[in-house]
C-alpha cells in the first residue's frame, strides 16, 4: 500500500484524518458544543488532555476540533484548511493541555465557547470509531451521544418537574432513550439531559422555554444531520 503524503489525505464517508478518535470523534464534539451553544463561536478555549494533550498537533486533533467548531462535517474536506478558514470566520481560539488528569478519561476535550453574550462550557469524550460521550455541560452531568434528538433543560429543582417534562415528551410521542439529571443541590438549579428516539415539535419547545421554572432549553437533534 503506497504510503500517504499527508495525515489529512484520507477522505471518505465517515471521516478525515488518521484515526476515529482524533478525527471523527473530535470534530463530533465540537459540533455538539456548537448546538449548545446556538451556534460558531466567537471565541474558543480548547483543552486537550491526558493522551489528547501529547497528540493532538500530530493527530490532527488540533484542525478537527476547530472545524467541528465551525459546524463541519466529519467527512467534509476543509477540515484540512480549517485553520484558515476560522481566520476567515473571525473565529479567535487558543489551545491548552493537561498531561496529566486522573479523573478524566484519556481522550478528552474541553470547550469553553463564548457567542455574544452567551457562554457554554462542553467537556466531551472521544470513544473510538467516532463514538463520543459528551459528559457535563455547563458543570452539569450530562453523559449524552449527541446521535439521538437531545433535550437539555436547565431549571428550577421544582416537585413533579421531572415527570413533567416526560408527559411533554410523551405527548409528542418521543420515546426516551436516555435521561440524566444532575443537581447543584436540594431545591436548587437542576439539569435534564434526555435523549429520544424521535424530535420534538417546535410547539413543544417554545412551551418548555416559556414555562417560569425553566431557565435555559437546548434542543439539539443528531449532530450528523
Amino acid at each position: 500500500m503506497a504510503e500517504r503524503s499527508s495525515i489529512f489525505d484520507m477522505i471518505g464517508p465517515v471521516m478525515i484524518g488518521p484515526s476515529s478518535s482524533h478525527t471523527a470523534g473530535v470534530v463530533r464534539i465540537a459540533r455538539a458544543a456548537v448546538k449548545v451553544l446556538g451556534g460558531i463561536p466567537d471565541e474558543a478555549t480548547v483543552t486537550f488532555y491526558n493522551s489528547f494533550a501529547r497528540t493532538y498537533e500530530g493527530h490532527g486533533s488540533d484542525k478537527a476540533i476547530i472545524a467541528g467548531l465551525l459546524n463541519y462535517k466529519t467527512d467534509d474536506i476543509r477540515i484540512k484548511q480549517a485553520f484558515e478558514l476560522a481566520e476567515e470566520a473571525g473565529l479567535k481560539y487558543t489551545f491548552k493541555s493537561i498531561g496529566s488528569a486522573g479523573t478524566y478519561h484519556p481522550n478528552t476535550i474541553k470547550l469553553n465557547l463564548t457567542k455574544g453574550e452567551r457562554k457554554v462550557e462542553v467537556i466531551g469524550e472521544s470513544l473510538g470509531g467516532g463514538v463520543i460521550n459528551i459528559s457535563k455541560v455547563n458543570g452539569f452531568t450530562a453523559n449524552i451521544s449527541a446521535a439521538l434528538h437531545t433535550l437539555i433543560i436547565t431549571a428550577k429543582d421544582t416537585q413533579g418537574s421531572i415527570a413533567f417534562i416526560s408527559n411533554i415528551i410523551s405527548n409528542d410521542k418521543a420515546n426516551i432513550a436516555t435521561m440524566s439529571v444532575s443537581r447543584k443541590g436540594k431545591n436548587d438549579i437542576a439539569c435534564l439531559a434526555i435523549e429520544m428516539d424521535t424530535g420534538l415539535k417546535t410547539i413543544s419547545l417554545e412551551y418548555l422555554k416559556n414555562l417560569d421554572w425553566v431557565i435555559d432549553v437546548i434542543y439539539i437533534p443528531d449532530i450528523d444531520m
